[in-house]
């Protein structure tokens, strides 16, 4: 299975956020800066291209996962959860044609896709890689289709983001040089955070 992103994720911290914890007093020159440690730390964390350091999407975001006609099984689990919702199910046909088929004809339980027929439609047709796509929504969000987003992240995710945010901001490199020069660990804090949110399969 490949899960490609679609439509990317805006970060979920803010700058308002950083300010806050970082306590800039509202200092925009400095705010491309802190933007780009924001970005650095959300995208070290959120979504498939995140090296499964997590494995859960973050921020509301379209994620396309591809399935090889062996993988699929009574149910099909989709990749970096929380999944929203199903914004289009296709498959390729013996031919290797391109079949959309309707997205309400599919149950999503949690993150698991379950036909409503007694059959999966794509039975019969191209047994290849790939050849079974779930384009789908992703992210802790409170109603995807509102405008603003409004998120729903846990407060141990984004807390971890503002501590890793803060350790960016402080140590610019990654050994502290005074005496002799110390490496600086990754945050044992941040690692009890994330521990339980992360998704080994």
């Amino acid at each position: 299975m490949r899960v490609i992103v679609i439509e990317a994720p805006a970060p979920v911290v803010t700058w308002e956020d950083a300010d806050a914890h970082l306590e800039l007093s509202g200092d925009v020159s400095q705010q491309v800066k802190v933007e780009g440690y924001i970005a650095a730390a959300c995208e070290h964390l959120d979504g498939p291209e995140a090296e499964a350091e997590l494995g859960r999407a973050l921020g509301l975001q379209t994620l396309e996962a591809r399935f090889d006609m062996w993988e699929i099984g009574c149910g099909l689990k989709l990749p970096c959860p929380p999944v929203v919702d199903l914004v289009r199910v296709s498959y390729l046909d013996v031919n290797r044609q391109e079949i959309t088929v309707d997205p309400s004809d599919y149950e999503l339980i949690d993150r698991t896709v379950y036909p409503i027929a007694a059959s999966w439609p794509w039975e019969g047709g191209y047994w290849g890689r790939e050849a079974v796509r779930v384009r789908y929504r992703a992210g802790y969000v409170k109603d995807p289709d509102a405008d603003p987003i409004v998120s729903t992240l846990p407060a141990p995710i984004r807390a971890a983001i503002l501590l890793m945010l803060g350790d960016l901001y402080a140590n610019r490199e990654t050994v502290a040089v005074g005496v002799s020069a110390t490496p600086i660990a990754m945050s044992t804090t941040v690692e009890a955070l994330l521990g339980p949110y992360r998704i080994f399969s």
